[in-house]
């Protein structure tokens, strides 16, 4: 990975990291992988996180993806909040934000990955913007 795609930068009370990735299946893999191993080394617990990125990435590659354009990772440690964003290109595609996501039934195979990062996060939600993305972002209390 070159310098330009993938920066990250540490500091004692602000870690940051941010990657553009393919919205692919590979895309979403690597954007849970790395995920864990920057958590890992800031010293932080990341399995809560890796299933919110999971998430995320995957509904990135399926309902935001736009042939070219890939999506984009960022992990943002201030304080005590974990925070994740999601970032693709398709702003006219916005999921049901938090509280109005309803179970799909009992025999979908599909449709539960934002109750997973409802179930998880402290605070989630939607950011449209600027044209044509939108970001759906997690947050996750460090301080418990």
């Amino acid at each position: 990975m070159n310098q330009e795609v993938a920066r990250a930068q540490h500091t004692p009370t602000e870690s940051a990291f941010t990657v553009l990735l393919s919205p692919t299946r590979r895309g979403a893999r690597l954007a849970r992988l790395l995920t864990t191993a920057h958590l890992g080394a800031w010293g932080l617990p990341s399995e809560s996180a890796a299933h919110i990125v999971a998430e995320l990435a995957a509904n990135a590659t399926l309902h935001g993806r736009v042939k070219g354009r890939d999506f984009q990772l960022g992990l943002t440690v201030r304080g005590g909040t974990l925070r994740i964003e999601v970032t693709d290109t398709r702003g006219d595609s916005v999921p049901p934000g938090p509280g109005a996501v309803k179970p799909p039934g009992d025999d979908a195979e599909a449709g539960r990955g934002l109750l997973i990062v409802e179930a998880l996060a402290d605070h989630w939600g939607i950011t449209p913007g600027p044209v044509p993305r939108k970001t759906v972002w997690a947050e996750i209390n460090l301080v418990r």
